[in-house]
């Protein structure tokens, strides 16, 4: 959200905002390895940051999805799910 707010990185604030994100995102990435497996972490993760910023980007920037996005994100939830269910 923060990435497209910026502009580019162009506007200073939400420019800050990410960088304090990633690095937020990432020290909580490294402790959720620490108890799981480097893929599946890994996997689940980037599945999570995908399927919210499909969700902020329809919900605060009014993007449309066609009926194909909405399947394809339907799968990536149904692979996160099967995941978690793995043991993550």
């Amino acid at each position: 959200m923060y990435m497209k707010l910026s502009k580019g990185l162009s506007k200073p604030g939400p420019s800050l905002l990410v960088y304090f994100f990633l690095t937020v995102g990432a020290s909580l990435e490294s402790l959720a390895m620490h108890h799981s497996t480097l893929g599946v972490t890994y996997l689940f993760v980037i599945g999570i940051e995908f399927v919210l910023a499909f969700l902020f980007g329809n919900l605060l920037f009014r993007e449309n999805y066609s009926h194909s996005n909405l399947f394809g994100v339907s799968l990536i939830v149904a692979g996160l799910i099967l995941l978690n269910a793995g043991g993550l």
